[in-house]
């Protein structure tokens, strides 16, 4: 069983309230963290033991984070059971996880602005400043959805260096901080 350290136990429980606070239960982001940490893939029961958790709510906990791609199940040579490691590509990872929220929740929502759009077309009915409100929102969510798709496009590398001229783009464009 891995020892947990002061430093990896607030991040743990940091990242456990993190998750939480984005709609993703406690436990799940907790795993997710011990695994991101641990420098050996865990077995199911190491991780119940570590966290002082149920070994059925880790099954589960561990089930979602495969289904997002951000674990996966290795052998280990001599151990029959499962273990279970993490991505620890920080880059990647978070491009999982923002592809995966797209799909749960922007792609969804621009689907229903859609219809409701639609609707309001086709029946004639509902004022004019509903439609302008519900367009303007279709209209941002499309826009943004364009850019997300364009970034996703640029290899990780290209994305480090552009974070590293924070502050210089808006030189470049004489464009004063915002306040």
């Amino acid at each position: 069983m891995p020892t947990l350290t002061k430093v990896t136990k607030q991040y743990i429980l940091h990242w456990g309230e993190m998750g939480t606070r984005w709609g993703i239960n406690r436990t799940v982001a907790q795993i997710h963290a011990l695994l991101y940490l641990s420098p050996v893939p865990l077995t199911a029961e190491e991780i119940a033991e570590t966290l002082s958790v149920a070994r059925s709510n880790v099954s589960t906990s561990v089930r979602e984070l495969e289904a997002w791609g951000l674990v996966r199940p290795v052998h280990v040579l001599g151990d029959r059971r499962e273990h279970y490691e993490s991505m620890k590509d920080v880059w990647e990872m978070f491009r999982i996880i923002a592809e995966q929220r797209k799909k749960r929740e922007v792609d969804p929502t621009i689907d229903v602005l859609r219809q409701c759009i639609g609707e309001l077309d086709r029946n004639n009915e509902g004022d004019a400043y509903t439609r302008a409100r519900l367009q303007e929102m279709y209209e941002f969510f499309e826009g943004m959805t364009g850019v997300y798709d364009e970034v996703k496009q640029i290899p990780a590398g290209a994305l480090r260096g552009v974070l590293k001229t924070r502050g210089k783009v808006r030189k470049l464009l004489r464009l004063k901080p915002s306040k």
